[in-house]
């Protein structure tokens, strides 16, 4: 008999079970049992907590200064869902700290978009929240649908002024391919805290591109786990901290099915004094998770003297049956020989400079495979280099 998504032997192969790992713990929807953080914990030890603005703590999340908007193709449904919505959580979503489990709580504005099934979108969803003032922390929650065997993508642009904790769920139906973009272009006064968790459906496709610009403190929690074998994950991204500004990013992908893929790179440059990034990569590999395929890889060009970037990326595997497993980080600056290379042909200073970061950002922003995009995040990029880089390094 053949299996099929009914029988045993395919129900066998999804493990969801509790796993004790330091870097995740236990989640609940009930507030109380996630304790207001003090920095000596795993999860919170690089972030700058009193720069949250007690979003972590008991900050109310009544603020109305958060606007969205929604511009979607045509047969995609855009719908506003009550706090009670069973649609709230169908990613399987659980809160694991207490920012998320206090959006969940407080989010006043809850959404669902939802692509069909077999619709294959030739434009993306756009969603843009924009904040207009750091006073009244916000809480919002969005959850997108990708039904069986449809094909989109969604753009997330966040901009503006605000304190924000935000929560975004995407459910990835069997066969469908889902594309997701997140871009931070945040005023500098900005407070985020994110959390995103993603399910992958049998044999189904999720890209999830996370661009970080601007924000004093932006934080990124990303997590995704399988509803079945054959599903592949793919995270981008890409960041650019500016002096003073703390960006983080952490990631967990759960290897919940058999024969899965994942393959997470993330790239960022740092300059000016105090600027921070952080990257906490961490995969799980159960001990149902045969035939499965994973890479993490995280580079930090540090452009300036006075940066602070933390790399750290995991792997935890339960199973030796498996296609290959690895990681790689690597933080350092300029690449000497590379700039003697272009000053010895003629290219001025400033430009081998301005050439060299880009190549090093170039091909991660060409994976994106959406051209507005893609033009938008160059003209970022050398919108960040001109405000110090290209003046030489301290």
């Amino acid at each position: 008999m053949t299996a099929t998504a009914e029988t045993p032997a395919v129900a066998e192969a999804i493990e969801t079970a509790k796993v004790s790992s330091h870097l995740h713990p236990e989640g609940s929807f009930d507030v109380d049992a996630h304790v207001v953080p003090t920095g000596r914990e795993e999860i919170w030890r690089f972030t700058p907590l009193k720069r949250l603005r007690g979003l972590h703590a008991d900050a109310a999340l009544d603020g109305t200064t958060v606007g969205a908007e929604f511009d979607a193709p045509e047969g995609v449904v855009v719908e506003r869902i009550a706090a009670d919505s069973e649609r709230r959580g169908s990613s399987g979503f659980v809160p694991r700290d207490r920012i998320a489990v206090r959006a969940w709580h407080g989010a006043a504005t809850a959404y669902a978009v939802t692509v069909p099934k077999e619709t294959v979108l030739d434009q993306p969803v756009v969603i843009d929240l924009t904040g207009t003032s750091v006073e009244g922390a916000s809480a919002t929650h969005v959850v997108v649908t990708a039904e069986a065997h449809s094909k989109a993508t969604v753009v997330f642009r966040y901009a503006g002024s605000a304190t924000l904790a935000d929560l975004a769920e995407f459910v990835v139906g069997d066969g469908a391919q889902l594309t997701v973009v997140n871009i931070d272009d945040w005023a500098d006064d900005a407070v985020r805290a994110g959390t995103r968790h993603a399910q992958v459906g049998r044999d189904a496709e999720f890209r999830h591109v996370d661009v970080t610009f601007g924000g004093d403190v932006v934080r990124h929690d990303t997590t995704a786990e399988y509803a079945g074998p054959g599903g592949s994950v793919e995270m981008l991204g890409l960041y650019f901290a500016d002096e003073g500004q703390h960006i983080e990013h952490r990631l967990f992908v759960d290897h919940t099915a058999p024969h899965t893929k994942s393959h997470v790179v993330y790239k960022g440059a740092l300059q000016g004094e105090g600027a921070h990034t952080v990257w906490v990569g961490n995969v799980l590999i159960r001990k149902v998770a045969e035939g499965i395929e994973t890479y993490e890889e995280n580079r930090n060009l540090v452009l300036t003297d006075g940066c602070q970037a933390d790399s750290v990326p995991n792997l935890e595997i339960e199973t030796g049956e498996i296609e290959g497993a690895g990681h790689a980080s690597a933080t350092g600056r300029f690449d000497d020989e590379q700039l003697f290379y272009l000053r010895s042909r003629g290219v001025a200073e400033d430009e081998a400079r301005r050439l060299v970061v880009h190549g090093f950002f170039n091909d991660l922003i060409r994976k994106i495979n959406v051209p507005q995009i893609e033009e938008k995040l160059v003209a970022t990029v050398e919108a960040e280099l001109a405000k110090n880089v290209l003046k030489g390094l301290d």
